[in-house]
């Protein structure tokens, strides 16, 4: 497969695996925990903090668990003044970016290739915390569109991509440009296509897409569509080779190179339900009679318009609202209209959701939203870098669910629609119908409920006027911070060593891969968690009187109980800082000792 080159790749290639671990720091007078508990990494987690960095903190935790990410990455158009200043070990690199401008600008003739070497790293981390059956969005424009288009068909495979969605943006014509830009892209990745395509959640169809489905014949199960019941012949099967003929007599085969796309005993038992069509005199090519009321929604196409989606001066006001008393310069704010259209369709109600360029919060805000339209129990984790990871991005998420100070109309879209007005006049009774549903299911929430149907759109509006103050949602989160490095030469020096928590998730990560939510409790056999394959013990305690002592050491004692709690025969691992014991001793009973600090860099390949 094709691949992308750019300035400084062989550099960022393995760039991911030397970034320090960093352990979690929570802020405990930042955060939000549930009513009586304390802030907790167990919660929807909002950090502080460089993302690549977060990121790699996040694998001994989350490691193949990530159900959805969505990113928002600087576009790259110039103008956002993003900085580069990922530390890279290469002296060829760090002579590349001394004399270079940064932040990145519109001068810089190099920002493309630095745009590359940040997203690099940063994606292969994001590959590993996704789980086997998740699925990532990622937003851009015209200038790295197709950059990160090729960077992710290398990284999560050309054939897991899904699709790329053409977002409406903007409501009102660009005129600053030859031609106005008034789209983005977002590009959709599996890490499994074919599993998404089965589990993806479908959109409720809109009027215009019903309308395909007519009832010329009276049928009385009411309107349906034809559906054309030929496949590609690649895979076919014997029996999806025959002959049809029509009520008028005329004969029919698969066209050179298809196949029916059923066997003759399916077909047969189909015409015989009457739910195939040979046109209107009876000799037309045979079809399938799907009805409406077999489709429970639509798969979503890859044009999305503003009405359909928002746009970013909804988004605008919808940041204002909740925080009327900071200025932001945001140009690329994402209105949670997007992202619960992206939600509905990517994640079930209890997914984890990662945004590891979080900016304003939109993330959370639409996910505590759909948790509250449909009783889910969606997490988030979002990672912001910039210092209004606590001033915006978490005080917006804050005030979402404590609620927040308004004066004025509030308005909450229950219903947008296309629709011509014929089709309005057709299905008036039916459409009424649906109106009246809406307006009895809210009525007690709004003063009014507004219907609007307006340039082809139907809208159904709920507005409350609100005196003084919006009513929160349920939700709460821990705001973190990144730790030191976790530097294993501390345990030698006893500064800034690493808790005990912090490091048993880094030493079971770094041994196999596997992330570990819950620390074990304290054991006499320091066991910390299992996979399949391995059970993972540590004996340590961030003391480094005790590490010098002999009780650190692995000993005959240990080992027995280590081995009598092994009923499962697994191999073990066991880290400390000493043993007492041959490593034949060792061997016999199905065991491994890592030494510390040393052990911890051969495993990693450092």
């Amino acid at each position: 497969m094709p691949t992308l080159d750019f300035k400084g790749k062989q550099f960022v290639y393995s760039h991911h695996l030397s970034v320090p671990f960093r352990e979690l720091k929570v802020e405990t007078d930042k955060s939000l925990p549930p009513e009586g508990n304390a802030p907790s990494l167990n919660d929807n987690l909002i950090i502080h903090g460089d993302n690549l960095e977060a990121l790699k903190a996040l694998l001994p935790t989350h490691a193949g668990k990530v159900d959805c990410i969505f990113i928002d990455p600087p576009y790259n158009t110039g103008n956002e003044g993003w900085c580069y200043n990922d530390n890279v070990r290469s002296p060829l690199m760090q002579e590349w970016l001394k004399n270079s401008a940064n932040p990145v600008d519109k001068e810089d003739l190099e920002r493309h290739d630095k745009w590359l070497c940040m997203m690099w790293p940063r994606l292969l981390i994001l590959k590993e915390l996704l789980s086997s059956t998740g699925v990532i969005f990622a937003t851009i424009d015209d200038n790295e569109g197709h950059s990160l288009r090729e960077l992710m068909d290398e990284i999560f495979g050309r054939d897991n991509h899904i699709a790329t969605l053409v977002w409406q943006k903007r409501y009102s014509r660009e005129n600053r440009e030859a031609i106005g830009d008034v789209h983005d892209y977002i590009h959709v990745y599996a890490m499994n296509k074919e599993h998404f395509k089965l589990t993806r959640n479908k959109l409720p169809g809109t009027e215009e897409q019903m309308s395909v489905y007519r009832n010329s014949n009276n049928d009385p199960k009411g309107p349906w569509r034809p559906i054309p019941i030929t496949a590609q012949a690649g895979h076919a099967t014997k029996d999806q080779f025959y002959k049809i003929i029509s009520p008028s007599g005329k004969e029919f085969y698969p066209p050179e190179g298809r196949c029916w796309g059923m066997s003759e005993k399916t077909f047969n038992d189909l015409n015989a339900q009457k739910r195939i069509y040979f046109g209107v005199n009876g000799d037309a090519q045979p079809n399938l009679i799907r009805y409406a009321s077999e489709v429970d929604g639509f798969v979503p196409w890859t044009w999305w318009p503003s009405d359909e989606a928002g746009h970013t001066d909804q988004a605008k006001k919808e940041l204002m609202a909740i925080i009327p008393d900071k200025e932001f310069s945001f140009d690329t704010i994402k209105p949670t209209k997007l992202m619960k259209r992206l939600l509905r369709i990517a994640t079930q109600k209890d997914s984890l959701i990662l945004d590891s360029f979080a900016g304003s919060g939109s993330t959370a805000h639409a996910i505590l939203s759909l948790n509250e339209e449909d009783g889910g129990s969606r997490r988030f984790i979002l990672v912001e870098c910039e210092d209004y990871a606590d001033a915006l991005t978490a005080e917006r998420v804050r005030r979402v669910i404590r609620g927040y100070p308004f004066k004025g109309k509030q308005r909450q879209e229950l219903l947008s629609e296309k629709i011509s007005w014929s089709v309005f006049e057709k299905k008036h009774s039916e459409l009424m119908e649906k109106i009246a549903q809406i307006e009895a299911k809210h009525n007690d929430k709004f003063d009014r409920i507004q219907k609007e149907l307006k340039d082809g759109v139907l809208t159904v509006n709920g507005e409350r006027i609100v005196d003084e103050y919006t009513k929160g949602i349920n939700g709460s989160f821990t705001y973190c911070t990144l730790g030191e490095p976790i530097q294993i030469e501390s345990l030698l020096t006893g500064k800034g060593m690493p808790s005990f928590d912090a490091l048993a998730r880094y030493v079971f990560y770094t041994a196999t891969g596997k992330s570990l939510e819950t620390v074990a409790k304290t054991s006499a056999d320091g066991f910390i968690g299992e996979t399949d394959l391995f059970r993972i013990h540590l004996f340590y305690r961030p003391d480094s009187e005790w590490l010098r002592s002999n009780e650190a050491a692995l000993n005959a004692d240990k080992i027995e109980i280590i081995s009598k709690n092994n009923a499962t025969k697994k191999r073990t691992i066991v880290f400390a800082v000493a043993k007492f014991m041959s490593q034949k001793n060792l061997t016999e009973k199905r065991i491994e000792f890592c030494q510390l600090p040393y052990a911890i860099h051969r495993i990693m390949g450092a």
